[in-house]
């Protein structure tokens, strides 16, 4: 979906306003989740999560609290919540490390500018959900190349370095230290 970029930068954040932070540019993308995972973490049907770098989100208020939480892909995720009311603001999930936050749209100040661009896991969407037919929907989830807009396209090839050095690091700590879970020899 195509946005109006003299609308950014645009504010959000937590009930009590003691997070607040700034989105400077159009997200990525995007995902209005399904999944029973996010249905769970949002007590909600779904959950409507805009993609962007996370130097394009600024702080204007406390830090958040970061949570770890275990996600479907057993690479878990990290939850920016405010330390005092607990709304979650943002994710950055175990494949783009916090190199890509995934921003709670209902937390924008205005959150009516950012329409999902996909529909993802609709395989376990509710099903009382309709959803409309202009915007792609997808069973699971999809391949960035097929569904982006160029310009997306484009900041990702930009990003993504740094995404893959965050996981090469990832793996050389885990060499570097003895399995957790391993039982005692």
């Amino acid at each position: 979906m195509l946005r109006d970029e003299t609308m950014f930068p645009l504010e959000g954040g937590c009930d009590c306003r003691t997070l607040r932070y700034r989105m400077m540019t159009a997200p990525l993308f995007v995902h209005c989740c399904h999944c029973r995972w996010c249905q769970r973490e949002s007590g909600a049907s779904f959950a409507l999560n805009a993609l962007i770098e996370a130097e394009r989100v600024v702080h204007l208020g406390a830090e958040p609290e970061i949570v770890d939480t275990p996600s479907s892909s057993g690479r878990g995720q990290r939850i920016a919540r405010c330390p005092r009311c607990r709304i979650a603001i943002w994710s950055n999930y175990g494949g783009g490390g916090p190199v890509i936050r995934f921003v709670r749209v209902g937390t924008l100040d205005a959150p009516d500018h950012l329409a999902p661009d996909i529909h993802i896991f609709t395989a376990s969407k509710q099903p009382w959900v309709q959803l409309p037919p202009a915007v792609p929907a997808v069973p699971e989830y999809y391949d960035a190349a097929q569904y982006w807009p160029p310009a997306s396209l484009a900041r990702r090839q930009v990003y993504r370095p740094r995404i893959e050095a965050y996981r090469a690091e990832l793996a050389q700590a885990q060499q570097a230290s003895p399995a957790r879970d391993a039982p005692p020899r």
